[in-house]
């Protein structure tokens, strides 16, 4: 019998829910995790301010249904004298989001190594979404020996185009209205891309018109698909479009492939 697992960190929404749906397509039965892992958040990121639902939570996972939740405790996950961690390299040092939270992908690949291990999986469902993470986990897995095979599950979004995440909770009104211009400038990105527009302009450009929406970029770059490396040769087969922006005190992530 065949086991999916799907990690989270709670807060569910109708992303979290595709992939519990996409976890039954693959395999016989569903397992859900639940932890906020403190291991992913740097000093002053919002651990603390991060929504906690698992009441809730349970319900909408009961009704999509999955066969089993696991909530572990701080303490189970992270007994004392804990001090193991995953080194990562490849595409975990790619200059996107571990430029900026730099302990970010250490956090996630040591509590999913620890998760694939006790559940013991067949398959583990991820977002693309969060597609760095998604390549970090599928090469840890990979590089670990561990027989899950990561499954990348396409992004959930709303009618306008925002990808959805428990923290666009934190928009304003204003900025919810806002928000959906990150994933139609991403789309120009690419099409400009698949006509053979120079790949440093485009991306420029594209900074430029987010920063007068009110956007503070992080990044936006297009990369080397599986590697997330940079560009060399516009031969490369598969490339994606990858950003990062602030909006007012909200942190949106996005990607789309070219």
């Amino acid at each position: 019998m065949r086991t999916a697992l799907v990690p989270t960190m709670g807060a569910l929404h109708r992303g979290h829910l595709r992939l519990v749906e996409m976890g039954l397509r693959t395999a016989d039965r569903v397992v859900v995790t639940i932890f906020v892992n403190p291991q992913q958040f740097a000093p002053g990121e919002d651990l603390d301010a991060y929504p906690r639902t698992e009441k809730a939570d349970v319900e909408k996972l009961r009704a999509a249904g999955a066969h089993l939740v696991y909530a572990p405790a701080l303490l189970e996950m992270y007994p004392e004298g804990f001090c193991s961690t995953v080194s990562l390299a490849g595409p975990a040092k790619a200059d996107l989001e571990d430029k900026y939270r730099p302990q970010f992908f250490e956090g996630v690949a040591t509590v999913v190594a620890k998760l694939f291990i006790a559940a013991g999986c067949d398959y583990a469902m991820f977002g693309e979404k969060d597609f760095q993470q998604l390549k970090v986990v599928t090469r840890m897995a990979r590089d670990l020996s561990i027989p899950t095979g990561v499954i990348g599950v396409p992004t959930v979004r709303a009618d306008d185009g925002l990808a959805l995440s428990s923290r666009n909770e934190y928009l304003s009104d204003e900025e919810r209205a806002t928000a959906p211009l990150l994933h139609r400038t991403l789309q120009e990105v690419a099409a400009d891309v698949r006509v053979g527009k120079d790949i440093t302009r485009a991306c420029s450009g594209a900074r430029d018109r987010l920063k007068q929406a009110g956007f503070r970029p992080d990044y936006l770059e297009v990369r080397v698909a599986d590697s997330l490396a940079p560009v060399e040769s516009r031969s490369e087969t598969e490339l994606r479009v990858l950003a990062a922006c602030w909006l007012g005190k909200t942190r949106l992530i996005d990607n789309v492939a070219v």
